[in-house]
């Protein structure tokens, strides 16, 4: 792992596992080169609360990457919740916060002072109950670094799942595939593979939105009115990408070599993946003008302060936001 990038971590929900599995990175050999922005006062409770052994040490921002972190050791931007924080009960009151340090990592990141961002998990229901419009980090960032078209990958090894969609119910799905929609995305996946993830020629398997890639018609027009015409457009200008492919067999060797499968929505793409290795797979943004990943699992409130939180997923994302050009 390069020992040279400057990473900026968002610790996430507060009320959640977050800030624990932030603390766990004080122990990794990379940790060195790792900024958290959370509440110090918070890490330093939840550290007590949970038996890890480690130094919370508060940064200006002005002190940015002057110095290396020893191992055992946080450096923290503070921004400090006007909510007393209690574990698996998320405050509306601590939202505005939330955003306040997420914009200021994103900011941080368009102007240089950090190689890239890895988010912990934030609970979106929280914010939009302090009335603040949040569908979530990918779209956040998005509108802030004025990205028309970010996409969502999720990586596991060499499992790579992107997403045409991502939160929206299922009713809304078909509407929101357009020509115009596909064609961005997957622009936007063959260049992120190839300027992100050194892979030349990416091979591209579409799934089809219905069942047996619309069964020539007769499952809904959708893949052969949509999907298929993109395909066969970038095909002929000298994408490798291939389908609609049925969803069921995308995953399979059915489909042939492949470097990453799209999906049409959410739920298509990710139980596959999750099920493959959830708790170690890593979601990273592709389109945005700078690096960001983040874990593959929610606030897990349930398991907030118990010492349980497994930070894997976490520590994966840290280590591909270092590896990703």
């Amino acid at each position: 792992m390069s020992t040279s990038k400057l990473l900026v971590v968002t610790a996430g929900e507060p009320a959640g596992i977050g800030p624990e599995i932030c603390l766990a990175l004080a122990a990794q050999a990379h940790a060195s080169n790792i900024v958290v922005v959370s509440d110090p006062e918070l890490l330093r409770a939840r550290a007590e609360m949970t038996g890890i052994d480690v130094i919370i040490t508060e940064i200006a921002t002005d002190d940015i990457g002057k110095r290396l972190s020893d191992r055992g050791e946080l450096q923290v931007l503070g921004f400090p919740f006007p909510q007393a924080v209690t574990c698996g009960r998320p405050s509306a009151a601590n939202a505005a916060t939330l955003l306040e340090g997420l914009r200021f990592a994103a900011q941080a990141c368009l102007d240089g002072r950090f190689a890239g961002l890895v988010t912990a998990p934030l609970q979106k229901s929280i914010i939009n109950d302090a009335g603040i419009e949040f569908t979530g980090h990918t779209e956040f960032f998005a509108e802030l670094s004025a990205t028309p078209q970010p996409v969502m990958l999720l990586v596991a090894g060499d499992l790579r799942v992107a997403l045409v969609t991502t939160h929206l119910p299922l009713r809304a799905v078909p509407d929101a595939l357009t020509q115009k929609r596909l064609r961005d995305v997957l622009q936007v996946l063959h260049l992120g593979l190839q300027s992100r993830f050194g892979l030349d020629a990416p091979r591209i398997v579409v799934c089809g939105l219905n069942p047996h890639a619309g069964e020539g018609g007769h499952l809904g027009g959708e893949d052969q009115d949509v999907i298929a015409p993109v395909i066969a457009e970038l095909a002929a200008r000298g994408m490798n990408v291939r389908g609609p492919v049925p969803a069921d067999t995308a995953f399979s060797t059915a489909s042939g070599n492949k470097d990453v499968v799209v999906a049409m929505y959410h739920d298509q793409g990710l139980p596959v993946l999750k099920y493959a290795s959830f708790g170690h797979a890593v979601n990273v943004t592709l389109g945005l003008p700078f690096v960001r990943t983040s874990v593959d699992h929610g606030t897990a409130l349930d398991l907030a302060g118990s010492g349980k939180a497994d930070p894997a997923s976490l520590i994966a994302a840290v280590e591909l936001a270092a590896n990703l050009k």
